[in-house]
């Protein structure tokens, strides 16, 4: 059973910094239980407010529905009571609702809802999409606005009217102007996601909207960094934030920008330079080359310095 109510788990959501783990495969590209579970229980030690199963960076889009359950499921069974679980739901709206239901069933305590797979939807569509799958099931509810899914104010509020357990909205879009129409309209009926690609570079204008967390990919190899900068942003100590953008944040995002994919392959690639290795990325995405994975392993090394 889910250990938080959707209104319980939307404070807890916006109280502090989240993650994305990773999803372990083998060198055949099988799923690694066995690693997958460890790493949950490494991730729970820290204080981290919940951890999304099975989302971007741990690969959604590259996993099968049957393997999404298993991995919801690993991680469910290896958190510490108390550690919200967040299961992911999206493709077709069938398969959203599926999801949903399979996530209450296996004790998930909420879901995050990807856009619909591939085809473009108007407002209307969209609406149906996502009140399918709030009806579905009990859990809280976090719309992942990105792609072919950006979600209007005017979309947003109607979902919050008609969908009590909606409770929050991740933002994969950067668009400032939409983010301010859509907290305007809403204020704190929904607690707000900063969620594009290493959220940091953009977690201090974030916060001035209202966005009181983010989903960070680099808690997966850099715990104490991604929890030293976090509390920094929540401190709106700007020249902390700045040294630490400078030092460690902007050189990771520029080895993540030499190619598309790169935003989960670097997190992996990190994982394993700091001896918790999660196995190579599925294609259509492909892991960093020697000469990126010592790049990376330089901004390692700054971030340790920067959190000494």
């Amino acid at each position: 059973m889910p250990t938080h109510t959707p209104t319980e788990l939307a404070e807890r959501l916006g109280s502090g910094l989240l993650s994305f783990p990773v999803t372990h495969f083998t060198p055949g590209l099988a799923f690694d239980e066995t690693a997958y579970r460890d790493n949950i229980a490494r991730m729970s030690e820290y204080d981290i407010a919940a951890l999304f199963a099975a989302g971007g960076t741990g690969e959604f889009f590259s996993l099968t529905p049957q393997e999404v359950g298993t991995v919801l499921r690993a991680a469910v069974e290896s958190a510490p009571s108390g550690t919200p679980i967040l299961a992911p739901a999206g493709h077709g709206t069938a398969q959203a609702v599926a999801m949903a239901r399979d996530a209450e069933a296996v004790g998930a305590d909420g879901v995050l809802l990807f856009p619909p797979y591939l085809t473009e939807a108007s407002s209307d569509g969209l609406t149906a999409h996502v009140r399918a799958v709030c009806e579905a099931t009990s859990l809280g509810v976090v719309l992942y606005s990105r792609a072919n899914a950006v979600y209007t104010a005017d979309t947003v509020a109607a979902l919050a009217d008609a969908c009590p357990n909606l409770i929050g909205l991740k933002d994969g879009v950067g668009d400032l102007e939409r983010i301010t129409q859509i907290r305007s309209r809403l204020a704190d009926r929904l607690v707000y996601i900063g969620g594009l690609p290493t959220a940091e570079t953009f977690a201090l204008p974030y916060l001035e909207l209202g966005a009181t967390t983010y989903s960070s990919a680099i808690f997966n190899f850099l715990p104490d960094f991604a929890l030293a900068f976090y509390e920094a942003v929540r401190a709106r100590d700007r020249a902390k934030v700045q040294a630490m953008l400078d030092r460690v944040v902007l050189p990771y995002t520029a080895i993540r920008d030499r190619k598309p994919g790169y935003a989960v392959s670097i997190v992996k690639a990190g994982m394993d330079l700091t001896g918790h290795p999660a196995g190579p990325v599925r294609p259509p995405l492909t892991d960093l080359d020697e000469a990126e994975r010592e790049l990376l392993a330089g901004v390692i090394e700054a971030s340790r310095l920067a959190v000494a």
